[in-house]
């Protein structure tokens, strides 16, 4: 989901906020991680505050940036890419804790059978009022599931209220799953688990049931109120470059 327009026309590159989404009606909706903005912080969450004082700022982006990598490396390798650690320089392209992360996808991938149903599809929704991307549908086990990767330390509330908002995107395109789930890239976990447990060293695949989910979109949609309150007549910001220049002289 590009938020950009090109117009060669004009010879102009127009950006959007990427706090926003177009829909096929060209209106411009929130996605589900900015309306999440609005959920109350807990208090673990004011302690790391506190604890790491000016660093957080530098600490979210480092961890943004980690996220974002680990997705496409995810993205790549199910999409029958190649990926290597090594440019073809000879040097690292990737810190070791996004490679370390990235290997335990794929020992996930290898070690539980599945099939890929989905992967990276952006939805808008004018009805909903809302954007979002899902990471992954993959059916596992017989179930069809609405996967969302994490590379967090942690697995928070809003995170599943994230999966409830997708699963709400699919549902108005008459698209159903049986349920949604986490790949924790960063768990705490030091075994390969028990029973039915999928896990591995590093790794975790949490499940939520649909009463669970259900709950969760309750809750989701009492946010999205909260931040329309906050947020009263809010546009997204638009910026306009030119496609190129040539310097005169």
């Amino acid at each position: 989901m590009q938020n950009f327009n090109i117009d060669q026309n004009k010879g102009r590159i127009e950006f959007t906020d990427n706090r926003f989404y177009s829909t096929e009606n060209g209106n411009y909706v929130p996605s589900v991680t900015t309306i999440l903005d609005a959920y109350p912080k807990d208090a673990a969450f004011f302690k790391w505050l506190k604890d790491v004082g000016s660093d957080a700022d530098s600490i979210r982006d480092e961890a943004g940036r980690r996220g974002s990598n680990v997705h496409e490396l995810t993205e790549k390798y199910d999409g029958g890419q190649e990926v290597t650690f090594i440019s073809p320089f000879g040097k690292p392209q990737f810190k070791m804790l996004e490679w370390s992360m990235f290997e335990r996808y794929v020992e996930f991938s290898t070690t539980h059978q599945h099939e890929i149903v989905m992967m990276e599809k952006h939805f808008a929704s004018d009805v909903l009022g809302f954007a979002g991307t899902v990471d992954r549908v993959i059916k596992i086990d017989g179930k069809e599931l609405l996967l969302d990767i994490k590379t967090s330390n942690s697995i928070h509330t809003s995170h599943w209220l994230q999966l409830a908002a997708y699963k709400a995107l699919l549902n108005e395109c008459n698209y159903e799953v049986d349920g949604v789930c986490i790949m924790h890239l960063n768990a705490k976990t030091r075994t390969t688990g028990k029973g039915n447990a999928i896990q591995g060293i590093g790794w975790q695949l949490l499940t939520r049931t649909l009463a669970e989910t259900a709950h969760d979109w309750d809750v989701f949609q009492t946010t999205y109120k909260l931040w329309q309150s906050m947020n009263e007549g809010i546009k997204p910001r638009n910026l306009s470059y030119q496609i190129k220049h040539k310097k005169n002289g």
